[in-house]
């Protein structure tokens, strides 16, 4: 068979959470199926490391596509024309994005369904192509992978798709991620905090990470706790008014450190060497960050929402996103209580095992082999 896949977020050394899902699953997925011939359509030049395989043909149809306008050209004046040509039985997409104009099965991966429950979250030409389009999509896919069962629910629930037709297929968690040596402890903390103890949050600075709200309960908790830092590790996507406004207002700036995005290695030494992770994101469909903290044998404070109690289960202390207040005595339990951050430890480094890129890539391939069949 060929299996045409959209590949527009493999980026060197711009990896996200759903660009990492697409190479960590392809690279397994191509490997492990050698009697099957792969399209990769990327939409710039692409990266050798992206060809994952012999069996793999990487293709360029611009242009990049970045905006909701582009969008609409690729996926339905110029993907069908290229899926045609180069004679696709089914179309993967790991970013959840379809072409409307084709009768080639399409499976999308559907990671989660933020911009309809929070659309203010978004710039408002993408908010619209996103409300427009994704119902559409859903309707339109042979199947549906989705990242948990939270988002499976939601998909069917805000769509009305039946739930049959909808796979769970967990994230994984790169093997870099794993806690530190013995004689690498201490290291990051003195180079960002000069050796201070420090939570730290990851994720792209984007409202829903709800990064205001955790400056707000940070200051709170630093009138008390002279020696604690916050380390924010993330690419400011949107810097928001309420960003911008809880910064303005903060008294302990100089406890705070934006690292910007960090790659894998500095990632995982930054977060590894934390006190703890304080997750507060209010929409997430996995939330990758509390699985790689867990591998990392850190601590977690997660918000009591979506998918993150399905994630985390016992391993994290839970938070109402939605009060700093709340975030903040999350915040406080978790620095006054050694045993309870050990035992976070032990827990969360057990339940990360359930998480690895392999049984992704074997989740992600299952659904594969279905649409397939309907040729």
């Amino acid at each position: 068979m060929r299996i045409a896949v959209n590949t527009r977020l493999l980026l060197p050394g711009k990896l996200e959470g759903i660009g990492w899902f697409a190479h960590e699953s392809l690279k397994r997925i191509t490997a492990a199926h050698p009697e099957h011939q792969f399209i990769y359509f990327f939409d710039r030049p692409y990266a050798g490391q992206f060809v994952h395989a012999t069996n793999v043909t990487p293709v360029v149809i611009p242009p990049p596509t970045r905006h909701p306008i582009l969008y609409r050209i690729w996926f339905d004046g110029i993907l069908p024309r290229a899926l045609r040509k180069h004679r696709a039985d089914a179309f993967l997409s790991p970013d959840g994005y379809l072409s409307l104009r084709t009768d080639v099965p399409q499976l999308p991966v559907i990671h989660d369904l933020n911009f309809e429950h929070f659309p203010e979250d978004l710039p408002p030409a993408y908010s619209r192509y996103y409300r427009n389009r994704f119902p559409r999509f859903a309707k339109k896919a042979a199947r549906i992978v989705t990242v948990s069962e939270f988002s499976k629910q939601d998909i069917v629930q805000t769509y009305h798709i039946p739930p049959e037709k909808i796979d769970v297929v967990y994230n994984g968690i790169g093997s870099i991620f794993a806690p530190l040596a013995e004689g690498e402890r201490g290291k990051v903390r003195q180079r960002l905090t000069g050796g201070m103890p420090y939570f730290v949050c990851v994720g792209s600075l984007h409202p829903r990470k709800n990064i205001a709200r955790l400056l707000e309960a940070f200051d709170r908790f630093a009138e008390t706790q002279n020696d604690a830092h916050l380390v924010i590790v993330g690419e400011a996507f949107w810097w928001d008014d309420r960003m911008k406004a809880a910064w303005k207002v903060m008294r302990h700036t100089d406890k705070v450190v934006f690292t910007g995005r960090l790659e894998q290695t500095e990632l995982h030494n930054t977060l590894a060497d934390a006190l703890a992770l304080v997750f507060v994101s209010y929409f997430e469909g996995f939330g990758i960050p509390v699985a790689e903290a867990m591998k990392c044998g850190v601590p977690v404070i997660a918000a009591n929402a979506t998918s993150l109690p399905e994630v985390a289960g016992d391993a994290a202390v839970y938070c109402d996103p939605f009060s700093v207040d709340s975030i903040r005595e999350a915040m406080e339990r978790m620095w006054n209580d050694e045993a309870l951050r050990k035992k976070l430890s032990v827990a969360g480094l057990e339940r990360a095992a359930n998480y690895t890129w392999d049984l992704t890539a074997e989740g992600l391939w299952a659904s594969v082999e279905k649409v397939l069949e309907l040729r």
